[in-house]
């Protein structure tokens, strides 16, 4: 495992913002290094990364650690003792957690095509646990079969992704707010944990 450092992980920072805003072949290792205050096209970025690949690596797995770090989802909610309540906050958590990952989705999506296995490893991180975590919350919450748990959770995650989508992947506009569509996905889900 390689050491953090400010300097690594000033780069690191910089080169997701760039990757996000200009995709991994728009973003050249200059831009990078000048953005992370190093003197650009000096090699800066060398001494800690092997390639700019590598880079874009060490920035996903570190968005991923950061993700894993705040994924228990039950943990988080647990003993708030009503249902509504704790589907409300479990929205807005995840909701949030999608805006502040937004760089990361683009990125993914942007290098969906030229990098396939980097990213389908990463998507199956972060969505594979997502699942597995909501699918028992929803277990524990309706008293679900390990079945019907695990097919509501991916339908309710598949709702919240899909609420982020349109504007982290298209520049589009939402189709509908955020509390809006929070009220319309925890009456969902309560009709469908109590069916």
């Amino acid at each position: 495992m390689t050491t953090s450092t400010p300097t690594r992980d000033r780069i690191i920072d910089a080169a997701m913002e760039l990757f996000g805003a200009h995709g991994f072949r728009g973003t050249s290792v200059a831009k990078i290094e000048a953005a992370a205050g190093l003197t650009p096209g000096a090699g800066g970025l060398y001494h800690h990364f092997r390639s700019k690949e590598d880079l874009l690596r060490a920035g996903i797995d570190r968005h991923l650690a950061r993700l894993r770090a705040l994924r228990d989802i039950r943990a988080t909610f647990t003993g708030v003792g009503d249902l509504r309540t704790e589907l409300t906050l479990t929205a807005r958590y995840v909701l949030a957690e999608l805006d502040e990952e937004r760089e990361l989705l683009q990125i993914l999506a942007a290098e969906a095509r030229s990098r396939p296995d980097l990213v389908r490893d990463a998507v199956n991180q972060l969505l594979g646990s997502s699942q597995r975590d909501f699918a028992a919350h929803l277990a524990d919450l309706g008293g679900l079969p390990p079945d019907r748990a695990d097919a509501i959770a991916a339908v309710a995650l598949g709702a919240l992704y899909s609420a982020r989508m349109p504007r982290d992947l298209f520049n589009a506009d939402p189709v509908l707010d955020d509390e809006t569509f929070i009220r319309t996905w925890v009456g969902l889900l309560t009709t469908l944990l109590a069916t």
